[in-house]
């Protein structure tokens, strides 16, 4: 053998020792097939100020006709009665906003006030005092009811305002750096009627972004069913239950998949909802004028009863369900991929689970996709520093549904903000996962104990859903 040809040999000995066990068998990351496509087949490719108000691309026929309705019923001011079209008055006499979309802007996600005094923000004050009703619903404040009002008609007095300070809170991370968190106090202003109880119960609660609505009516309840262990059988740590709640169009209890605490079963009666005690308009399903105790709402101009009808109500149900889903950006980035394997590394999919199946619906269009919303739709207890202290239905003061996390790194595109959690305390992604507490208390703790590289990894994973 020649002595360039044993040099040769030495060289590729040293080369091989060199190579480590984990050089040999490394794997690079991938992203899963479609998984891009995180409402499935009514997903968009669009990062514009428009992402979250598209049609759903498979949607057809009439329903697609009739999307453009709701979009234009979600959207338009509604105006006080009597007015020259009778289809779109009726407001107040007391209100939170004037149209649907002054919450929701753009379909997108609400803010506090940035200003005392500032409205149609997309943040309000559910009222309440311990106990529950027939139903099993919450008890409303005897004088302003289950929703405090910030707004009114001309010829009355609004209810009240209301003002929010914030305390600082300190989260110190393993790395020796440091964050400063903002925990808000609400005080409620100018009480026009009288004082509310003395036990009062406030929940703030903030427009979260309409996508992929009715693809998460479209999961089967067995499904949701599946992701619930409310006496943690399997000793995770992790103890979601569904909300049973009072179903108003059936007169039955239903599982409850929307709202903050999951406390309304359908979109429909979400929309409903919505309309009696944001606008003040009244339907079907909620016919009564929200009104103080003791003012006689029939000394004001209606706009019919009810004020909107079955058929609109219908056009915004059917909007509010089909808006598509953005979809994801950068999926299949090395770093994104490394993010998304320490989300799960830290346990966040035990509650932000990735991907479900959708089962049958009335709309065709939202029936058997693949959708990857990254929710359970079930109730978490988050801790006392989430707390509101309200219970609703089988919520405790303690208790949220997890929210679904798609579209969330298009927020400040859409909205020009990225205030998050249920009161918009958190002012970005990171915030809001150092308020995680109760259930969520590990997986908060396994990030602060990562490095900054590995933190915004993580955060950039959840900015490409």
């Amino acid at each position: 053998m020649t002595h360039k040809a044993i040099l040769l040999l030495i060289l590729l000995a040293i080369t091989a020792i060199s190579c480590t066990k984990e050089d040999v068998f490394y794997i690079p990351l991938a992203a899963e097939e479609n998984e891009a496509f995180s409402g499935g087949e009514t997903t968009i490719f669009d990062i514009s100020v428009n992402a979250f108000g598209f049609q759903a691309p498979n949607l057809v026929g009439d329903n697609s006709l009739f999307f453009f309705t709701g979009n234009s019923l979600f959207n338009q001011n509604w105006v006080t009665a009597p007015a020259s079209t009778t289809a779109r008055d009726g407001l107040g006499p007391f209100f939170n906003a004037r149209a649907c979309s002054s919450c929701h802007f753009k379909d997108g996600r609400g803010r506090a006030p940035e200003f005392d005094g500032e409205t149609s923000h997309g943040l309000l004050l559910r009222l309440s005092t311990p106990g529950t009703d027939v139903n099993g619903g919450n008890n409303p404040d005897p004088i302003y009811g289950g929703q405090l009002q910030d707004q009114s008609v001309q010829n009355a007095t609004t209810e009240a305002g209301f003002t929010i300070s914030y305390s600082d809170k300190v989260i110190n991370y393993t790395d020796g750096t440091s964050i400063i968190l903002r925990k808000p106090k609400y005080n409620i202003t100018n009480l026009a009627y009288g004082n509310t109880a003395s036990n009062l119960q406030v929940s703030p609660r903030i427009a979260q972004q309409m996508v992929g609505l009715g693809l998460l009516e479209a999961v089967t309840e067995s499904t949701l069913l599946s992701f619930a262990d409310e006496n943690d059988t399997n000793n995770d740590g992790i103890s979601g239950k569904p909300n049973y709640v009072w179903n108003v169009e059936t007169q039955s209890i239903s599982i409850g998949r929307f709202g903050w605490k999951a406390n309304q079963p359908t979109i429909k009666q979400q929309i409903s909802a919505a309309f009696a005690g944001d606008l003040g308009i009244t339907s079907t399903l909620f016919p009564n004028e929200n009104c103080p105790d003791g003012v006689d709402c029939s000394s004001f101009a209606n706009g019919g009863s009810p004020e909107i009808s079955d058929e609109n109500i219908g056009k915004v149900t059917l909007y509010s369900s089909t808006l598509a889903v953005p979809g994801r950006r950068n999926y299949d980035d090395e770093s994104i991929l490394e993010g998304k394997k320490l989300f799960i590394d830290s346990k966040c999919t035990s509650c932000h689970i990735a991907k479900m199946t959708t089962g049958s619906h009335e709309i065709p269009a939202l029936e058997y996709q693949e959708i990857r919303p990254y929710t359970d739709l079930l109730l978490h207890d988050m801790g006392t520093d989430l707390a509101d202290n309200t219970p609703d239905f089988n919520a405790t003061g303690n208790e949220w549904r997890t929210p679904p996390l798609w579209g969330i790194g298009l927020i400040e595109t859409v909205n020009g903000h990225t205030n998050l959690l249920h009161d918009g305390r958190a002012r970005t992604i990171e915030e809001a996962i150092l308020w995680h507490g109760g259930e969520a208390e590990n997986a908060k703790v396994a990030f602060i104990n990562l490095s900054i590289t590995e933190r915004t990894k993580i955060i950039n994973f959840i900015k490409s859903l």
